[in-house]
């Protein structure tokens, strides 16, 4: 039987995304992403729910991600869950279930009065993302541009 592992996000990060490298010198890029959900109740009232949602990002993605956005900020995420499972010291198994990113895009959160994307540019942190919706072997090899800018 075939199986699928696929997770859409599109929500708000709740902090700043966390830079750090493996052993090997592999760009990590840990951040949580809130996605809320309008529902109404039985009772005609409406009322919000918040899943915040843990996020991995490795390489150039890693990278850029870490870079151009900050807390608050709106992306669209591609990617696969991944279960994490340890024991602590004290002998107790924990675990979590995280997503593990594909590809991503940054969305605009502000729009100007002629109706382009608001926001800073792509050198200022929290810049808006203009580029296309790639799968990260296809961005690793575009992101830079020749002068070391992120061509958005």
């Amino acid at each position: 039987m075939a199986s699928l592992n696929k997770v859409f996000l599109l929500g708000n990060l709740t902090r700043d995304p966390e830079l750090r490298t493996t052993t090997s010198g592999t760009p990590v890029c840990r951040f949580t992403v809130a996605v809320n959900r309008q529902m109404r109740n039985s009772d005609g009232s409406t009322r919000e729910e918040v899943v915040f949602v843990e996020v991995d990002s490795f390489g150039k993605s890693a990278e850029t991600i870490a870079r151009y956005m900050a807390k608050g900020r709106p992306i669209l995420i591609e990617g696969r869950l991944r279960l994490d499972q340890w024991e602590t010291q004290s002998g107790e198994k924990r675990s979590r279930l995280m997503v593990v990113t594909d590809s991503f895009q940054f969305v605009s959160s502000q729009r100007g009065e002629d109706g382009r994307d608001g926001g800073n540019g792509p050198g200022q942190r929290g810049g808006q993302g203009r580029g296309r919706f790639q799968r990260q072997e296809e961005r690793q090899e575009e992101e830079e541009g020749p002068d070391g800018e992120i061509p958005f």
